[in-house]
């Protein structure tokens, strides 16, 4: 992303948004054969799940991929299309690019299902302004579901996921109003409303959506920044007519500070 002075100065420029970039950053779980009769719940969890993403969350912060991908399966699928080569290459594009991430994954639940274990997690990432990342800071929280057998992630799926670029010394402060799920085909509002008041301040923004695929992981989708008439953006959307996922996206610039806000929406029937 280019410094935010030209970006103001040459607002009908396009630059890569990189939100496809963050939605990767993954919770992960452990498959025991031990046997359970209390309920699974996060207290009781085994030591050696506990354990496991602690290990995790020390592997995913020095940035060390080739640990991480110990443990997935050779045959890794997962709810956004990727498979193990394609998510040993985001991560590793991902954390070139924000070399001082920080994880914190907490277990929400689990259960035995024959020899796996389904585990739903929620993991925390934030990341320091760099100069790989052009000065960007990071803060993703990823709730998702992975199913395990012995100590490999089989599958995959992300349940929710919200992230936030900031850039400048005083990034806008947005309010996002957007359904978690909707229906095919239902119409939504999506709202980001900047709260400080704007004084003589120009906004620059754009509102973005995206069907979630694969590639979309390593070729982020250009965007056009335009002059915006009011303090953030007021869209109304209709869902496809098929289930997925979408990321739907707020970008809004002022003179002393960028900010970029991602979010997932799931279509059902």
């Amino acid at each position: 992303m280019t410094n935010i002075i030209p970006l103001l100065m040459k607002h009908n420029k396009t630059f890569p948004l990189g939100i496809s970039l963050v939605s990767f950053l993954l919770t992960l779980g452990f498959s025991s054969n031990e046997q359970f009769a209390q309920a699974a719940t996060p207290e009781n969890a085994p030591a050696t799940l506990k354990n496991l993403l602690t290990q995790i969350d020390i592997a995913s912060n020095r940035g060390d991929v080739n640990s991480v991908m110990q443990f997935y399966s050779p045959n890794f699928t997962h709810g956004d299309g990727l498979n193990r080569q394609t998510m040993e290459q985001a991560l590793t594009s991902f954390w070139k690019r924000y070399p001082q991430l920080r994880y914190s994954t907490r277990l929400q639940s689990w259960k035995s299902e024959g020899n796996t274990i389904i585990a739903e997690t929620v993991t925390t990432i934030t990341g320091l302004p760099s100069g790989n990342s052009n000065n960007l800071a990071l803060k993703a929280t990823i709730t998702s579901r992975q199913r395990l057998a012995g100590t490999k992630i089989v599958c995959q799926e992300i349940l929710s996921e919200r992230t936030q670029l900031t850039s400048g010394n005083k990034a806008p402060q947005l309010v996002i109003k957007l359904p978690q799920q909707v229906k095919v085909g239902q119409r939504y509002s999506f709202d980001a409303i900047v709260q400080q008041p704007l004084g003589n301040d120009f906004l620059l923004g754009s509102a973005l959506e995206e069907t979630i695929q694969s590639t979309k992981y390593l070729n982020p989708t250009p965007v056009n920044l335009e002059l915006l008439t009011a303090g953030g953006l007021f869209k109304t959307g209709r869902a496809p007519s098929t289930p997925g996922h979408q990321w739907i996206s707020a970008v809004i610039l002022r003179n002393d500070g960028m900010i970029m806000i991602t979010q997932r929406l799931v279509v059902k029937k």
